[in-house]
């Protein structure tokens, strides 16, 4: 009996085989199938560390009145998982102003963007597109003012774009730091270049709701999420990052920000003493900034207040600046703020590491597996 059961798997086996190899044989012998491919036009990359992929929206509730409730608030996120988990603790990502989860996906002149380097590490990614932006939802129906329940869009024009980002010698119109030079966007940055142009097209409105929005979705993404994160925030984004942060600091291991605006002294965080408005915290501004091109800072009156055991303090922060953009001339401050407060930032100059040329834009630009691979290091080393 097991000598029949054996011939007969042997039987199936080989047809199996047989049938594939017929397959092949015909497919290989279809010259227009090559045709399918896409052409050199159209970057595509090996996904050979890629394991899994989803997509989920995370918050979101139902207003309006009854019988037209509109879904408000859900923020499109993007899961990443590789096939080969190795590192512990997941990364979410926080765009820009303008921008979507795309940022981290491709550069525009064809090349894989900073998505493919950690899932290569072996990191778990959380990608998002704030609400009201790219694949979020934005609801234009009427809030209790009467303006649109999600604002007025705003989007910049090419020329903007150029001059804060692409094609920085001016500085987006303000006094450059001293030594400034943007070497690293590929090419020209000016409209008719094909990497401009490519760039420009992936620039979307924006509305001020958004961050707010995107902060309380983010709370149900990292409760979704379940386990502690690192937080992984660019310009606009940085604003998002703190919030959360500050909202669940037991579950943020670290936070990686790369030129964060928004203003961290104007945000209700944590403080010990705590806090019950902005004009609780007494503030002065420096005589000057620390380097020439730098701002001077606000910072606290003392006694200064320190941040809360239960917000950022004891988060491992780093904040990374390069010296090819206007952005330059603020991004000293943040760090200042929270170090000030007790927390742990480390602030990095990228010329002092001997990276150059670095605009805002920097996950984009022709050195942005150098910049990366720099911060893949500092995480590995400083998030326990």
């Amino acid at each position: 009996m097991k000598m029949r059961r054996s011939v007969v798997g042997s039987i199936l086996l080989l047809l199996v085989v047989s049938a594939w190899s017929v397959l092949g044989a015909q497919t290989a012998a279809r010259p227009d199938v090559a045709k399918a491919m896409p052409p050199k036009a159209i970057p595509t990359f090996s996904t050979e560390h890629l394991g899994r992929i989803a997509y989920f929206y995370a918050g979101g509730e139902y207003v309006g009145e009854a019988g037209k409730q509109i879904m408000h608030g859900a923020m499109y996120t993007e899961v990443w998982v590789p096939k080969v988990i190795r590192q512990p603790y997941p990364i979410v990502f926080y765009h820009g102003a303008g921008q979507t989860g795309v940022d981290w996906l491709q550069t525009p002149d064809g090349r894989p963007g900073w998505a493919y380097y950690f899932i290569e590490q072996g990191y778990v990614l959380y990608m998002v597109d704030y609400p009201t932006r790219g694949r979020s939802a934005y609801v234009p129906t009427p809030g209790p003012n009467g303006q649109p329940l999600d604002g007025n869009f705003n989007i910049r024009t090419a020329p903007n774009l150029e001059e804060i980002w692409t094609d920085s010698k001016s500085c987006g119109g303000r006094e450059c730091p001293a030594g400034m030079s943007h070497t690293q966007w590929p090419g020209p940055g000016t409209m008719g270049d094909p990497v401009f142009d490519t760039f420009v097209k992936t620039q979307v409105q924006f509305a001020p709701p958004s961050t707010d929005l995107a902060g309380k979705a983010s709370l149900v993404l990292l409760d979704t999420i379940g386990s502690p994160v690192i937080l992984f925030t660019h310009s606009q984004g940085g604003s998002v990052g703190w919030e959360v942060a500050n909202a669940r600091p037991n579950q943020v291991k670290g936070i990686v920000t790369v030129e964060p605006g928004g203003g961290i002294q104007r945000q209700m965080l944590n403080y010990d003493p705590p806090i019950t408005a902005i004009a609780d915290l007494k503030t002065f501004t420096e005589a000057k900034g620390e380097r020439p091109g730098e701002n001077p800072c606000v910072l606290q009156t003392e006694p200064v207040r320190k941040l809360a055991a239960n917000g950022l303090r004891n988060i491992p922060i780093l904040d990374i600046s390069g010296d090819g953009g206007y952005h330059r001339a603020g991004d000293a401050c943040p760090p200042k703020w929270i170090n000030q407060a007790g927390g742990k930032a480390e602030f990095v100059r990228l010329e002092d590491v001997n990276i150059k040329g670095n605009g805002h834009m920097m996950m984009f630009e022709k050195n942005s597996d150098v910049i990366i691979k720099y911060i893949d290091e500092w995480m590995k080393k400083n998030i326990k």
